[in-house]
């Protein structure tokens, strides 16, 4: 959540950092660094288009055609990638955590609809680079097929791709429709109260574990409430909130961290 609040470069590079360590904690040092692979990309892809669709800044860094490219455009193109880059890769170490099962015992009885929408968009996610992958597949056989062996050419591929997704989307949907049709018919809704498969005990760790968590993120909230996180981008950078304001953060982001090293310390064998 405080990823998406606070568009301000420390926060935003703590949220980084914070993620890529939770999720080499809960799902490997070695996929952590593969999502780098992505995520340095998506950064500096998101900071050149904002720099060309957006003029605005003092500080011009080079001319194209007409337009400028300003230190200020770029700037708020690599927050904007880090934020959305974070938000991701919390996600992820989410469903890596969490199951479908998980999920509706932790959110299902307060916030059911919020709860199925997660675990539905968790499931499609891999759902559809498995799909994507087979449809890849037939359409490469196909074309190898009708042409001889060939392979893609450059406007082949393009339209491939643009296949793949059409193909997707409309998978994607019918299966929505069906998988709608077949929950209402299995009576889900039809109560308020939602139960499930297995029941999870709080015991007195993770009480005091949670209400660490909530301290923290009221602390946090107070500071971003009052301003700690706000930055100005236009027409030029400033604002920098000072760095005490972030230890309260950057404690909340080490704490699942902190809980799998403690969990592989009590289970060393």
């Amino acid at each position: 959540m405080f990823s998406m609040l606070a568009m301000q470069p420390g926060y935003l590079a703590l949220s980084l950092a914070g993620a890529l360590m939770c999720l080499a904690s809960v799902d490997g040092a070695r996929t952590a660094l593969r999502s780098l692979i992505w995520v340095l990309p998506l950064s500096v892809v998101l900071a050149f288009v904002n720099a060309l669709a957006v003029t605005t800044g003092e500080t011009v860094l080079c001319w194209l055609g007409n337009r400028p490219v300003t230190v200020e455009a770029l700037c708020f193109g690599l927050c904007s990638g880090a934020m959305l880059s974070s938000v991701l890769l919390w996600f992820k170490s989410y469903t890596v955590c969490l199951d479908s099962n998980a999920s509706l015992a932790l959110f299902g009885k307060s916030l059911p609809t919020i709860n199925l929408m997660i675990s539905q968009t968790m499931r499609l996610f891999s759902q559809f680079i498995k799909r994507g992958k087979e449809i890849a597949a037939v359409q490469l056989a196909t074309h190898k097929a009708v042409s001889g062996g060939t392979s893609f050419d450059v406007r082949s591929k393009a339209k491939s791709a643009l296949r793949i997704v059409s193909v997707l989307m409309g998978w994607g949907m019918e299966d929505g429709l069906i998988r709608s049709a077949s929950m209402r018919a299995r009576g889900y809704g039809a109560t308020k109260r939602h139960t499930t498969y297995v029941r999870y005990h709080l015991g007195t760790a993770d009480k005091v574990v949670l209400g660490i968590l909530m301290v923290l993120v009221g602390v946090n909230g107070v500071l971003l409430a009052t301003g700690g996180g706000a930055f100005e981008f236009y027409p030029v950078l400033s604002g920098f909130a000072p760095w005490h304001n972030m230890v309260a953060y950057g404690a909340l982001l080490i704490v699942p961290a902190a809980l799998k090293a403690r969990e592989a310390w009590v289970w060393r064998t």
